[in-house]
């Protein structure tokens, strides 16, 4: 009997002895970790994508989801020379760029520079955890992945977010898309290197829990009773008018579902409400608060205005984020003021409770459902070569049609096609440039959204209507929802196939419009579904000549204000699997639809898409986006600096807003003539046309006040002026931007650029998410508060720095105060730049620059290379380009304009360049009327110009 169980225990021994613990595949490794339990990896591949991207899987189970990344593009299949050697209990994969070293114990992977420098370690212990989930029937899991993060290290990226963050390191986000919030997986560092999170479902960068309501603290209302805070509800915002005083536990009033613990019969038109009272926290540290306010919103703790006065109108929340360091055992005076601004509107107040330094600064991401941990590492000696790791696995950008680079004149709405077209004719006779003419929703009849059909009574002959915009040498861009009225043929025909979310229908959810209809959106990740929406488009509108495409609501927003746990359940069942899983990925679905769609039938015209979401691989589909609905206010204004700053670090290129914002305050829509409210519209929209005209696209939109420009201001204001200014700014750098578009998808370059892409390194920068560069050589510092006339601005310590307007030269590494007249926002080049200035035009293909001006600014040398193509079609991707390069030596003084190479339909042969030398003992303002330094006749053929 022993013999027998020796032999069974010998067996078992050497069979566990014998198990393979890793074995090496064709593209990397899978390994399959000694230490197991029930919530950490089984089993781990590294997969080498290419010298400097690592593809990471982690699965609870012992093997792989075979199912197709929505965003990830197919890679080469040529294989990468890589080395796998065993050290100790580590297991070490190198490429010429990145070693990876994962442990044979935990799973845990750390990646390495090629000199050995660590980069991003994954926590040794406790890293990754796993928790089963079922939805829908459908199992899967939620996980997390915790990587370690040093002190000086910083976060970027993520998408567009409204609470006005620039460097997430130690800060909180959840990833889901909403009207004003687009979150993309991507997480850039300051170490140069990114990480693509490869997960559609809710996902939270930082801490992982959920905020917790007020009762997370010990509360005292206004008599310092403990059990809750004072909730005064105010009739007719009349202190003396108290409809009722109650103690709240909770303030959570977000949305559809938590408003109902209002007050019943509470009258919100003209009311305020007041929570107030004592907080006592039971631990002692820096706590997370999370406001999410509509209305007018003011928060004290201790009497310190922790939240000055914050606005949204009452459909459209936003959310603003603060931290306050608080002891156990104190109480704190708290005070949150609420007025409502319209009906029903919505707040909450929540918070999270101290964590240690080391968990809130580590980069952590939590996604709710997946079958595995997937993400790619992504390695570059800068943010560029980060960024273009990044379009190498999610796919290249588009060059965009050149008129989208012009300026785009748009409102909520044009109600008629002769007042769509009257604004074009006013914008030509005025002598303003415009590009793009963009008709909003509701052009349709009003019980047939999704019909694609047009109210005949409003636009008669759409197709009319668009060939006077072509006539006019302009382009049109129209509204397209994925929605559709139950009584539409259209949503007739994707229900017949099951392509329709069902839910909205099933609970008879009414929109908005006049007495509400009931409708629903198609599944976007049913691929034919997606032919059917082209189909229908191409039919209806597309045959009529509209130019580009504008995909509204595409989170998809089919009940506005919807629970989280609501919004799920009324896009599911998707094609793939449960909404809770692919929440996140339908404006990726829907871009796919149209850009696959135009370019089947008509392969070479480019085609232009602007989205209210996205997600990441989005620049593959021609497609920019907006930040949405955003409000009216000078905060929501300088709120947008650092949201198209980390949208632009996510790495999809093409991003714009709302010039002006898009919900308007009730005082604007009122202001009359010579009123203080008047001249603050008029100056807001001034210094957010400034901005918006250093933007990768530029375009204003929004509710009313009309937002033309001669609806803002009479000519002789200068609030008229400096738009107008700007905007014939923007189009004489047009061989510049350009220039830039071309470098975005040969170079994977990034038109607009914080300050930390072009000087990493300069601990200064890592922080500045108000000023950035557009392009390499402008930096631009947009002004946002209300009667600045003056700035502070950083000057980063690589370079010296010349005032575009005047030619004056600061030396780099200081900040200090700059002058910001109404008509002017600063702007300065960087020292050793060249910059092309082409002839004035109305409309970007009015005519070739035959004459281009460069300002070269010396003290560096500088090089910049001249892109041109076609403008409208892809015969880029055929070689149908050409290209000049200029470079400037500043030691000799010459300034080499290269040989034209490549070539295309209609490429000038000749031209002139008009030289202007500026140097820090001469300045020169900017001034296309002066004469030029020099004049030289240009034919493709490389010449020399010597400064003088």
């Amino acid at each position: 009997m022993k013999r027998i169980l020796y032999f069974t225990f010998a067996t078992l021994f050497l069979s566990a002895c014998s198990q393979q613990v890793w074995e090496k595949t064709t593209k990397g490794v899978v390994v399959h970790p000694k230490s197991k339990t029930e919530s950490s990896a089984r089993t781990v591949s590294l997969e080498v994508v290419n010298d400097e991207i690592i593809h990471v899987l982690a699965s609870p189970t012992d093997q792989f989801s075979a199912t197709k990344s929505l965003c990830v593009v197919e890679q080469p299949t040529n294989t990468i020379p890589f080395n796998v050697t065993e050290q100790n209990d580590s297991l070490i994969l190198t490429t010429t760029k990145v070693k990876a070293a994962v442990s044979l114990s935990s799973g845990a992977v750390v990646f390495y520079d090629e000199n050995g420098r660590k980069l991003l370690p994954e926590r040794a212990t406790g890293g990754k955890t796993f928790t089963p989930i079922t939805v829908e029937g459908t199992k899967g899991y939620s996980f997390s992945q915790i990587f370690e993060s040093p002190d000086d290290e910083a976060f970027y990226g993520l998408g567009q977010h409204q609470s006005d963050e620039f460097n997430y390191k130690g800060r909180n986000e959840i990833l889901y898309q909403y009207n004003t919030k687009v979150s993309v997986p991507f997480v850039v560092s300051n170490k140069n290197y990114g990480l693509l999170w490869d997960n559609y479902s809710v996902t939270k960068f930082g801490d992982p829990r959920d905020y917790s309501d007020m009762d997370l603290f010990k509360l005292y209302n206004a008599k310092g009773e403990e059990g809750g805070l004072s909730g005064i509800y105010y009739t007719n915002s009349d202190t003396n008018q108290v409809f009722v005083n109650r103690n709240e536990s909770a303030i959570d009033y977000e949305n559809l579902t938590t408003i109902k613990k209002f007050p019943e019969g509470f009258q919100f038109n003209n009311s305020m409400i007041v929570w107030k009272g004592q907080i006592e926290p039971n631990e002692s540290g820096e706590f997370h608060f999370k406001l999410y306010y509509a209305g007018y919103t003011k928060v004290y703790i201790n009497d310190e205005l922790v939240v000055p006065e914050r606005w949204r109108t009452a459909w459209n929340p936003n959310t603003y984020k603060f931290t306050k360091q608080l002891e156990q055992g104190k109480k704190y005076s708290i005070r949150l003021e609420w007025k409502p601004d319209g009906g029903v509107s919505y707040l909450s107040l929540k918070a999270l409770s101290p964590r240690p330094k080391a968990d809130q600064d580590a980069l952590t991401l939590t996604s709710e459902m997946g079958d595995q941990i997937d993400y790619y590492f992504i390695r570059g000696n800068n943010l560029d070569e980060v960024i273009s790791g990044y379009r190498t696995v999610t796919g290249k950008a588009q060059i965009m049609p050149k008129w989208a680079m012009g300026y785009w004149q748009s409102r909520e709405r044009y109600k008629t096609a002769d007042e769509l077209t009257s604004v074009v004719q006013e914008y030509r006779k005025r002598k303003i440039p415009l590009d793009n003419i963009v008709l909003d929703w509701s052009y349709w009849p009003v019980t047939d959204w999704g019909s694609h059909d047009f109210d005949v009574a409003r636009f008669p002959d759409p197709a009319a209507m668009v060939q006077k915009v072509h006539d006019m040498n302009a382009h049109i861009m129209i509204s397209v929802w994925p929605k559709f009225y139950h009584t539409t043929q259209n949503y007739k025909d994707f229900d017949s196939k099951g392509w329709m979310y069902q839910r909205a229908v099933k609970d008879s959810i009414r929109d908005w419009i006049g007495k509400g209809y009931i409708g629903s959106f198609y599944d976007a990740y049913n691929p034919d579904a997606r032919k059917l929406f082209w189909n229908q488009m191409k039919e209806k509108l597309y045959s009529k000549g509209f130019d580009a495409w504008w995909m509204d609501a595409s989170e998809p927003d089919i009940l506005s204000n919807a629970s989280m746990e609501y919004r799920k359940e009324l896009m599911t069942p998707t094609a793939l699997g449960p909404s809770t899983k692919y929440f996140n990925a339908y404006a990726l679905m829907n871009a796919e639809a149209i850009y696959d769609g135009q370019r089947g039938v008509d392969p070479n015209k480019r085609v232009f898409l602007l989205t209210r979401s996205g997600f990441a691989g989005l620049q593959r589909y021609s497609t920019a986006t907006w930040s949405g609905d955003i409000g009216t206010r000078w905060e929501d204004m300088k709120a947008q600096i650092s949201a198209g700053l980390n949208f632009a670090i996510s790495g999809i290129p093409y991003w714009t807003m709302d010039i002006g914002g898009f919900c308007v305050e009730k005082r604007y829509e009122r202001a009359k003539e010579g009123s203080a409210d008047l001249d603050e519209w008029r100056e807001l929209n001034s210094r957010w046309y400034q901005f918006g005209a250093f933007c990768p696209l530029f375009r204003s939109h929004g509710q009313f006040p009309y937002r033309e420009i001669y609806n803002m201001a009479p000519e002789t204001h200068p609030a008229y002026k400096s738009m107008v200014y700007v905007n014939k700014l923007r189009y004489r750098l047009m061989p510049y931007i350009y220039s830039l578009a071309g470098k975005t998808h040969f170079e994977d370059y990034t038109i607009m650029r914080a300050l930390v892409m072009d000087f990493n390194g300069d601990k200064q920068v890592e922080n500045v998410g108000d000023q950035y560069m557009f392009g390499p050589s402008l930096m631009v510092a947009p002004v946002y508060q209300y009667k600045a006339r003056s700035r502070e601005v950083y000057f980063p310590a690589a370079n010296g720095w010349y005032d575009l307007y005047s030619g004056k030269y600061t030396e780099g590494g200081q900040k200090i105060s700059v002058d910001a007249p109404y008509e002017r926002m600063p702007l300065f080049v960087k020292e050793g730049s060249i910059v092309p200035f082409g002839p004035e035009i109305q409309y970007a293909s009015e005519k070739q620059a035959d004459v281009i001006t460069l300002y070269v600014y010396t003290g560096k040398n500088a090089e910049f290379t001249l892109y041109e193509d076609e403008g409208i079609n892809y015969n880029y991707e055929k070689g149908s380009f050409s290209t000049i390069q200029f470079k400037y030596d500043e030691t000799s003084g010459k300034l080499t304009i290269g040989d034209a190479t490549g070539s295309f339909d209609g490429m000038l042969k000749s031209r002139k360049f008009n030289i202007v030398w500026v140097g820090k003992q001469k300045p020169v303002a900017f001034d296309l009327s002066r004469k030029a330094d020099e004049t030289v006749t240009y034919d493709g053929k490389a010449l020399e110009v010597i400064r003088k």
